[in-house]
Formats: C-alpha cells, sequence, structure tokens
C-alpha cells in the first residue's frame, strides 16, 4: 500500500534530495567541527554552517547572520530565549494557543517569581488584540506568541502585535514552528526582537536544527556555558553572538542540511508553497465541511490558516480514527492533543484531542482526494 504522508506540521517529508546529499556528502568528506581550529576540514564546515546562517538572515530579513544561533530545536530556543530574558517579578503575556514548548518552560518560571498572563483566544484560535493590549502592566516585559498554530492552523496577527510591542517598550518574542517556511517573516517589519525556529518543518531541514535570532544591542543569557571555539583563555562565556548561545559541538551535518532546505524556499519562494499548501488544504475542507458528523477546527478561510486541518467524527477516539487512516488506507496523520492543551482547551478538544491532516509542499491534489475518500468510507461506517 502506498503511503500518503499528511503529518508535515510534525516534520517535513520528504525532504528536497539536496537535503540528502547534503548530510552525507559532510559526513563522508568533510567531517570537521566548526571554529575549532585552522584545519582545512574545520574551516569548511565553518564556511558551511555560516551559509547557512546567511540564507535563513536572507529568509527572515535579518541584517546581520551572525545574530542566529543554532540549537537543537524550537524548544532549546524558547528555553533560550525565556529563561535568558525575564526575571522574577518581571510579567510575560502568551496565547491560550501556545505550544507546550513555550508554555512549559514558562509555567516553570512562573513557579520561580514570573508573572504570566494568558490572552484567551476565540473559538477558531485567533488572539485576541484588546485583551492583549489592556494586559499589559508596568512590570510587563515580553510578549510570546506563536505564529501559527499547530492544531487549527490560525495565523496570528504578529505585525501588530509587534507593533504594540515597540509602542509599549516589549520584548517580542515569535514562535515560527509552523511558520518558518511557509509564511512571510521579516524581523524588521513585524518588530521582531527574538526569533526562534525549528529547522526540520517547513524549512525542510533534519531534525536536531534549529534556532534563535536575537536582535542587535539586546542580550540574552545563555541557557548552558561551555566550549564555544572562541575565547578559550578564558574561563567565562563569550558574551558576543552566535557564539554565546551555541556553547558545545553543533549538529553540523544537520545544520548543512538544513541550508539546503533553505535554498530550496528560497528558489520556490514563500508565494509559491504557500499557494499550494493553501490550495490542498481548501480542497480538504470544501469536501469534509459537507460530510455528516464531521468537525473542523479553526478558520474556514484557506487565507487565514497554514497548510493544518484538524478535525473529528462524531466522538469517535481521534486516535482510532488516525489509526484506521493509515492502517486502511496508508494515510499518516497525527492525533491527540499535539503538545498543546492549552490549544484544545480553547477549542473544546481536550478529551477527543483531534486528528490532524498537514500537508505539505510535496503532496499532491490527487492524494487529497484520496484522503477525502478514505475519510468519507469511515465516517460512514462510524
Amino acid at each position: 500500500m502506498e503511503k500518503i504522508y499528511l503529518d508535515n506540521a510534525a516534520t517535513s517529508w520528504p525532504k528536497p534530495e539536496a537535503v540528502y546529499r547534503a548530510v552525507d556528502y559532510f559526513n563522508r568528506n568533510i567531517g570537521g567541527n566548526p571554529g575549532r581550529g585552522t584545519t582545512r576540514f574545520s574551516l569548511a564546515s565553518t564556511s558551511m554552517v555560516l551559509e547557512t546562517r546567511e540564507r535563513l538572515a536572507q529568509l527572515f530579513n535579518i541584517s546581520d547572520p551572525l545574530r542566529i544561533s543554532f540549537t537543537l530545536n524550537i524548544t532549546e530556543a524558547l528555553n533560550v530565549a525565556l529563561k535568558g530574558s525575564l526575571l522574577p517579578g518581571d510579567h510575560l503575556i502568551i496565547s491560550s494557543m501556545e505550544h507546550n514548548a513555550l508554555a512549559r518552560p514558562a509555567f516553570s518560571l512562573n513557579e520561580h517569581g514570573l508573572e504570566i498572563t494568558v490572552i484567551p483566544c476565540n473559538s477558531e484560535g485567533l488572539f485576541d488584540i484588546k485583551a492583549f493590549v489592556k494586559a499589559i502592566k508596568k512590570n510587563t516585559k515580553m510578549v510570546g506568541l506563536l505564529h501559527a498554530s499547530n492544531v487549527t492552523g490560525t495565523i496570528q496577527p504578529i505585525k501588530e502585535v509587534g507593533k504594540i510591542c515597540r509602542e509599549h517598550g516589549l520584548l517580542f518574542l515569535v514562535d515560527s514552528a509552523q511558520s518558518a517556511g511557509v509564511l512571510p517573516i521579516d524581523v524588521f517589519d513585524q518588530s521582531i526582537d527574538i526569533l526562534t525556529f525549528t529547522g526540520h518543518k517547513g524549512l525542510l531541514g533534519p531534525q536536531g536544527t534549529g534556532g534563535i535570532y536575537v536582535r542587535p544591542s539586546l542580550t540574552v543569557r545563555p541557557l548552558k556555558e561551555g566550549g564555544t571555539g572562541s575565547q578559550s583563555q578564558d574561563t567565562k562565556q563569550p558574551q558576543c553572538m552566535p557564539d554565546c548561545l551555541e556553547s558545545g559541538t553543533l549538529n553540523t551535518p544537520g545544520i548543512i542540511g538544513l541550508g539546503e532546505g533553505v535554498r530550496f524556499v528560497l528558489e520556490q519562494g514563500i508565494d509559491k508553497i504557500r499557494s499550494h499548501e493553501q490550495s490542498l488544504v481548501g480542497i480538504l475542507w470544501d469536501n469534509l465541511k459537507k460530510m455528516t458528523d464531521i468537525k473542523i477546527y479553526g478558520p474556514e478561510n484557506p487565507k487565514d490558516r497554514t497548510a493544518v486541518l484538524s478535525f473529528n467524527i462524531g466522538e469517535m477516539d481521534s486516535a482510532h480514527l488516525s489509526f484506521l487512516l493509515e492502517r486502511e488506507f496508508g494515510i499518516v496523520t497525527r492525533s491527540g492533543l499535539h503538545c498543546t492543551p492549552l490549544a484544545h482547551q480553547t477549542i473544546h478538544t481536550l478529551q477527543q484531542g483531534t486528528c490532524r491532516l498537514s500537508p505539505g509542499f510535496f503532496n499532491t491534489e490527487k492524494e487529497m482526494e484520496t484522503v477525502i475518500r478514505a475519510i468519507a468510507t469511515i465516517a460512514k461506517k462510524s
């Protein structure tokens, strides 16, 4: 049975062929540790890692690529951003759609004196701007907001939020796990102070890659200290970016593979990628909404969402639905709470969860038609 992969919101697959080749080439022919020594192996890997920084800077309109530090994933990047910027007594504002990658470190800090306000989102998962403005206080330090939901696909108004943050002197932290490589991101136009990203989703890179951008003149305390290959004579952690946030050996082959994923995104163009994915999710929505006993979550207009569509069939357990789709039809989905209990509380699916369809750039309209027939068959039997 041929597989139809619709779990790109978790990890994109397949990757562009150049990603596989780049990782294999590095492991077979380079193997050097970037920033450690002056051998041709080290210099070659340093150059290749810098090239990935430069491509990311181009994609996000970052003026200085060295303001980007690599992490193992966006969870680590969000931990760096929160724990390196906030102190007891500070006030953090987040939304009720946040992923645990942001929510868990935030509420951990809450146990040690950080004040948190969770802004409720509407039934489609959209951030409430008016409630946000009312929540700003004298000790408000930061707003942390995901760009798009991994449950409903809802795209948040980050440009408007960023503007308000600038007007009030607040730090603006953006979680781009579901938007990098899929939606336009411009750190200047959208007034983003700290941008966190992961490499293995819309950026089409390998797992174990991610990073954080910190705007010039802003300092974020490191989550860990150690070897950086720079200022090795000093037992204190370097203060300069990207070294201050990059202790230990990087996932160099992964970062080089990520560079090829970003190159692919730049060559194809965000508009082309976005248009294709909008078309696919539009086909799914238009057909599923006609079916009896199917509940779809999030905005109906494809322009207001990424290519993420969560649904349920009656009271059927979402995990069982996902199981049937793969066993009977070879369709790979994601079920449950998607590491986002706040979002499921918001859309009232905390007990049932949802089955999530997340097509990507390499999926086709024909595959969507197969998926629709499969869901219709299951719904009829149920």
